[in-house]
């Protein structure tokens, strides 16, 4: 009798192990640096943390922690989905300078169409290029923003108004960009923009429209400055990525989950959002009947030889890292236009 009894505690706990480990639940916690109502956070981040959640039948939890809430700095982020700090981050490539120079070809001059059709490029570019540069986190989906644009207190009508001008730029090559134009760039993260602006630390920023009702841009500043033509001025890159030992130890059946909210698809949506938020924020500044400048087409061409010897030195620059420059900037080129027909 006593034999019957352990046999069948033991299979009960058997089964109580089995159907624990079917069942199994985790909690990711995700970490990035804008407030919870900017365009990402608010129509990316939260959708796919809530798609996620749905399609494992509420086995993965998703916390969002928002405005570097869990501390540290915005160049940080990647470190800490790495280093394990935290499960899942969403990052600006740019702020650690030189880390990822693969990248760089999509934030150079007037490469960039939109949102969508520029982040279904990078995300297919970056999965042939720069998969040894995020080793050690599994890369949910590299993306970029919309056109770039300059928003100055004074108007930039023409290349000679950049001279001299302080202009927050975002990433190393953006930087470049700025100074070969003229300007005087000044680094920093965009969460900053705002009390810069506001204090004249800087005359003008670089962000795209999607970010700026988040920054308050169009109150603190009244000139918006575009490029004919299908090529913006510049993106930035971004990644959202996930520690890898988060990733490794989910049973196989969530890893499907994660591995379905992956890649080009949630690349593209990423992009898409990016896209309406430029068009929500273009609204508050016409609202606000802001000077929107759109340079000629034989104005932006002034802009585009100027800034083409950058080019050709980023080339040259990762040749001598052992990279082949001129064929990923063409590759760039090539995906761009690949994924910006139709669109």
């Amino acid at each position: 009798m006593n034999l019957l009894k352990c046999t069948i505690a033991a299979g009960l706990a058997l089964g109580a192990m089995t159907v624990s480990s079917l069942a199994q639940e985790v909690t990711l916690r995700l970490h990035q640096m804008l407030p919870p109502q900017a365009t990402i956070p608010a129509k990316a981040l939260t959708p796919w943390a809530e798609k996620v959640e749905a399609e494992s039948d509420g086995r993965i939890k998703v916390e969002l922690f928002h405005a570097m809430a869990l501390g540290g700095k915005p160049p940080e982020l990647f470190d800490q989905a790495k280093d394990g700090v935290v499960d899942l981050i969403w990052a600006v490539i740019g702020y650690t300078p030189g880390r990822f120079p693969s990248t760089e070809a999509f934030e150079l001059p007037f490469v960039m169409t939109n949102g969508e059709a520029t982040s279904m490029a990078f995300q297919e570019y970056c999965e042939k290029h720069c998969m040894e540069e995020f080793a050690g986190v599994k890369v949910i989906a590299w993306h970029a923003h919309g056109p770039g644009l300059i928003h100055s207190k004074d108007p930039v009508n023409a290349l000679e108004d950049m001279k001299g001008l302080k202009i927050r730029g975002g990433s190393r090559t953006i930087n470049q960009m700025l100074e070969k134009l003229g300007a005087t760039p000044v680094g920093m993260p965009v969460p900053a923009v705002s009390e810069a602006l506001s204090k004249g630390v800087i005359d003008a920023t670089t962000i795209p429209w999607e970010v700026t009702p988040a920054l308050k841009v169009s109150e603190l500043v009244h000139n918006h400055t575009g490029f004919s033509g299908a090529n913006g001025l510049y993106t930035q890159t971004f990644v959202f990525a996930m520690n890898q030992d988060s990733y490794d130890s989910l049973p196989d059946d969530l890893k499907a989950v994660i591995d379905a909210n992956s890649g080009i698809e949630t690349a593209a949506m990423f992009g898409r959002v990016m896209d309406e938020g430029d068009t929500a924020g273009k609204a508050i500044a016409e609202k606000l009947d802001n000077n929107i400048i759109v340079l000629d087409e034989a104005e932006t061409q002034r802009w585009k030889d100027t800034a083409a010897p950058l080019i050709e030195a980023w080339e040259e620059e990762m040749t001598a890292k052992g990279l082949d420059g001129k064929a990923l900037v063409e590759d760039a080129r090539a995906l761009v236009d690949k994924y910006s027909q139709g669109m």
